[in-house]
């Protein structure tokens, strides 16, 4: 059998241009000690170490996950793997700290990651430019479709929490996971309503008073951006989470609030109000040994953005849109100020009621832009928009394309909330029965259909073409 022994990285670099930079030096620093090793062969996607299992570094530092090989028997001993496991990883640790995960078999320590990912971020690199590539394995919410990945989601937790470099304790994808599945479900551990600090602590120490030694910790431990007398008001007010948009109380959540925020989140944060939970949900495929993120602030440009930021959390962001190069960081900015434009103007009642195609031509607009800025369909403003839409079509008696966008809003609402979000049910409602909602043809006639009309044996960018009425 044998032993193995490495190291991970955990969490995995992302392509943040910070991220990218220390990687690029990281390889610099191999190239500079092994370039006249024998052993040590210099690709061009990757470095292969010709000992042992042939442990191998990508040119490429977000397709890292692992370094190692089997330590024991013949050729190992005869190719000395272990002074190569242990030079690379003490340059590593030199530049990325705590990012490094050491581990050894015969130690019984074992590595963050599962195999079949190691294998899989391997073969993304080995095989760079084949017209073949490997198709990830993926846990999701569907219990009957993880039969051949190692999580489980109805036994354990995707995640795991981690202390991340300059960013105190987050939580890091321990598997595959894909886009619309529920990361999370946790009831608050206390709910507090708005209130002076003096008050707030108050309440505070009475309701933990009632808590365990343990959540006590854990929640003394909860990052406070405003420390002084008032200790724990300065917990809630640096980690609350609204109970719902507008809600006058906030929930303090023991995982959930160990999140950290990214400009560009790869998760979405939602209030059940019947569930009485906080959800988080994968709305993009996030792989192992991601950072799991949502933003704290969603859509302002960057100043106001990193400004709202350290007054309230107390960080400056650094994140793969904050560290973009200053001309595509204007372009985001640019793109961003579009949609808070647009977003209102879609909102503006009147024109929805004397100018409706300005209006949906607002939405299509406005959806581009998010495409363009997030990257994803499957982002919290994506279901708000397609309800707009809907709204747009419904108040001029459209049941046709109004039926096409409460479906579209329906499968995004359930990709960042789930089936069972009280929003998502309301608009599954709209969808079986547009005309049941309160603004149906308020506004006029003009564009009356029924709600069977949608034109049939259209190309894609034909039903695009009918459904926004070009």
């Amino acid at each position: 059998m044998g032993s193995d022994e490495g190291f991970d990285m955990v969490p995995r670099l992302t392509r943040g241009s910070q991220d990218m930079l220390k990687w690029r030096c990281f390889i610099d620093a191999i190239r500079e000690r092994y370039q006249d090793d024998a052993q040590v062969k210099f690709h061009d996607h990757y470095i292969e170490f010709t000992a042992g299992e042939h442990p191998t570094l990508p040119v490429e530092g977000h397709k890292f996950l692992r370094f190692s090989s089997r330590i024991t028997g013949h050729t190992a001993s005869k190719t000395n793997v272990w002074d190569y496991l242990r030079g690379v990883r003490h340059i590593a640790k030199s530049m990325f700290g705590s990012r490094i995960r050491p581990w050894a078999e015969l130690a019984d320590s074992w590595g963050f990651y599962d195999w079949r990912d190691v294998h899989d971020s391997r073969r993304s690199f080995l095989n760079a430019g084949d017209a073949v590539t490997t198709v990830p394995r993926f846990a999701t919410a569907d219990s009957g479709s993880q039969v051949d990945y190692p999580i489980r989601c109805m036994n354990d937790k995707l995640y795991e929490a981690l202390e991340i470099p300059g960013k105190g304790k987050g939580l890091v994808a321990r598997c595959n996971i894909r886009s619309g599945t529920r990361i999370l479900c946790e009831k608050p551990f206390l709910i507090l309503r708005n209130a002076p600090p003096e008050q707030m602590q108050r309440e505070v120490a009475s309701q933990l008073k009632t808590r365990s030694k343990e959540e006590q910790r854990q929640f003394l431990s909860l990052h406070n951006n405003f420390p002084g007398r008032h200790a724990f008001a300065g917990i809630v007010k640096t980690n609350a989470l609204p109970c719902g948009p507008g809600a006058g109380k906030g929930g303090i959540y023991l995982e959930i609030c160990l999140i950290n925020h990214s400009c560009l989140p790869n998760c979405n944060n939602s209030w059940n109000g019947e569930t009485q939970h906080e959800t988080i949900h994968a709305t993009r495929d996030i792989f192992a040994g991601e950072e799991i993120t949502i933003s704290y602030r969603n859509n302002d440009p960057t100043p106001s953005r990193l400004e709202h930021l350290r007054t309230n959390f107390g960080f400056n962001c650094h994140c793969e849109l904050c560290s973009l190069p200053l001309e595509e960081l204007q372009a985001s900015d640019h793109r961003r100020r579009q949609i808070q434009l647009l977003d209102e103007q879609v909102g503006d009642s009147s024109t929805i009621m004397t100018e409706p195609l300005v209006s949906l031509r607002a939405c299509q607009a406005l959806l581009k832009l998010l495409v363009d800025e997030y990257g994803t369909h499957d982002m919290a403003l994506i279901p708000r928009l397609y309800y707009d839409a809907f709204q747009v079509a419904i108040t001029h008696g459209d049941e046709a394309r109004a039926k096409v966008f409460a479906e579209r809003a329906y499968k995004a609402r359930v990709a960042c909330e789930g089936e069972d979000s009280p929003e998502t049910k309301r608009v599954r409602g709209f969808m079986q029965d547009p005309a049941s909602h309160l603004a149906f043809a308020i506004g006029s006639k003009s564009w009356k259909t029924s709600r069977t009309a949608q034109p049939k044996n259209l190309s894609v960018d034909e039903f695009e073409k009918w459904l926004w009425r070009h």
